[in-house]
């Protein structure tokens, strides 16, 4: 390559990416998925309009394969695992039996519906049955939704990518070869586990290497953080088992770990996620060909309705069964059951794979995931306070760079004091929160102020409190247990749990 050449893949790469950065800021403005934008910036850079060719689909799911380890090691530092450590047994089940059920049905609803032969309605099925990691983290984590059913939602998706890569390799390959089902559970088992056990390994090394050994550079910390879930994805992966799972574990495993210098490696991580989606969503969107898609856009929308109404809430109800998880809580997770990259790259595994009537499939992914990305992400706040599962007074996180708050290991939260809540009328000594958290601002009818320890709470009011992650859960105990009960909560039994046990199940 010329150096001429160089400067110019870097000035379109750089302005991509910028142009890609506003659709980001444009696309939360109006209320939609980020994904659907850069997938238009792609398929606008394409053969069909200005002109570039990309049609390698090896190289599309190699780089494919590589983002979606980086969106995962984003979505581990980031994963709390006080959320998620009562929900890995359901979350496994969801991951696992969940895929298997909803490929069953969905190639089902498929081969009758479409016509489509046994081989391609189980790869469709296999293909769009994993929730998206990137698109479940970046959405869900803007909504005061119970704990539990952000972590639930969260953990699936974290966990689901294996099963679905495994099932998607062994239909692609099915043509020509047939495995027992006895190979593809023993590939199952041991890509899992396998994974699992080496994210675990190499993220509890990390943590130990990380606390123990002085860099001589704070911006070495974070490169160090995020370069350990990297060492996790591709060892798993050279060692046959699934990257994806390693890559998560380690992450949540550095991430819950009381590492230096973490507010500096989460702002990394995060822009790190963000270069990878806009990197992959853009290439995606270069892979297809606009002029194809129309053939592709009943299929889609029969499949995607099938999977969004039948498989998606068969699977989660027969999965759930066991742990009375409450209907209204089902319908949300049935719901936010979204699709994003995952989907796609997978369907470049059967085209490298020569498999007949493959283009087809990627043209019917590309269609369903755009088509019910605008369907599903705009509308899971309404469906979330239509099912009675927002929360106004929730915590919240707020992404901070401040070089105190990273010294004292202090986070931010904020919490708004809903209509009739228990916050309402309550000074702020009587909150009496754990220490060192401290209420140290109250946005009140648009003008903040720094409160008194005699200031009364009201209706609409924002607080930011600084805590520590020490004390931080019970901290949320007690906002949330006076929330329910008022200034009398302790003496009046009730200590704030995330999901109150005399809580009538719905439904």
């Amino acid at each position: 390559m010329r150096l001429e050449d160089l400067y110019l893949v870097l000035l379109v790469g750089g302005a991509v990416l910028l142009v890609s950065i506003a659709a980001a800021r444009a696309a939360h403005r109006i209320g939609l998925p980020s994904l659907l934008l850069f997938l238009a910036v792609g398929v606008l850079l394409g053969e069909d309009v200005i002109g570039l060719q990309f049609d390698d689909a090896r190289m599309a799911q190699a780089l494919g394969t590589a983002a979606l380890g980086v969106i995962l090691v984003e979505g581990g530092l980031s994963t709390r695992w006080s959320d998620v450590r009562r929900l890995l047994l359901p979350a496994g089940i969801l991951a696992t039996a969940g895929v298997g059920i909803s490929v069953t049905v969905t190639a089902a609803g498929a081969h009758w519906l479409l016509g489509m032969d046994w081989n391609l309605a189980l790869l469709l099925g296999a293909i769009v049955s994993s929730t998206d990691a990137a698109a479940v983290f970046a959405v869900l984590r803007s909504l005061p939704l119970p704990q539990k059913v952000t972590g639930l939602l969260e953990a699936e998706s974290g966990f689901n990518d294996a099963p679905t890569i495994i099932l998607v390799l062994v239909f692609s390959t099915a043509a020509t070869e047939s495995p027992a089902p006895l190979d593809i559970a023993g590939n199952l088992v041991y890509q899992l586990a396998a994974g699992g056990a080496l994210g675990l390994v190499i993220g509890r090394l990390g943590a130990v290497a990380l606390r123990h050994i002085a860099l001589p550079a704070t911006g070495l910390y974070p490169l160090a953080t995020v370069g350990f879930g990297i060492v996790a994805f591709a060892a798993a992966g050279a060692a046959g088992a699934s990257g994806i799972i390693a890559a998560y574990l380690a992450s949540m495993v550095l991430g819950n770990s009381k590492l230096p210098h973490r507010a500096a490696t989460r702002s990394f991580a995060e822009g790190a996620g963000w270069l990878a989606q806009i990197g992959l969503f853009v290439m995606l969107g270069l892979l297809v060909t606009p002029g194809e898609l129309p053939s592709a856009v009943v299929p889609a929308l029969v499949i995607g309705l099938f999977l969004l109404l039948v498989a998606r809430p068969v699977s989660v109800a027969l999965c759930l069964l066991p742990f009375r998880v409450p209907r209204r809580e089902q319908a949300f997770i049935s719901w936010a059951g979204l699709r994003g990259a995952v989907p796609i790259v997978l369907a470049t595994f059967p085209v490298v794979s020569g498999v007949a009537g493959a283009d087809g499939l990627l043209n019917i992914v590309f269609v369903l995931v755009v088509a019910f990305t605008l369907l599903q992400g705009p509308t899971l706040p309404a469906a979330a306070r239509r099912l009675g599962l927002t929360r106004p007074g929730a915590m919240r996180d707020v992404q901070v760079e401040t070089a105190p708050l990273d010294v004292l290991d202090a986070d931010l939260l904020t919490v708004t004091v809903p209509a009739e809540s228990g916050l309402s009328g309550v000074a702020v000594f009587e909150l009496r929160l754990p220490p060192p958290t401290a209420v140290t601002l109250v946005v009140r009818e648009g003008a903040a102020m720094v409160p008194a320890r005699d200031t009364v709470l009201r209706e609409g009011d924002e607080l930011l409190l600084v805590t520590t992650p020490a004390v931080r859960e019970a901290a949320e105990r007690r906002i949330r247990a006076i929330g329910r009960r008022g200034r009398l909560a302790h003496w009046l039994g009730e200590h704030g749990d995330p999901e109150p046990a005399d809580r009538p199940a719905p439904g």
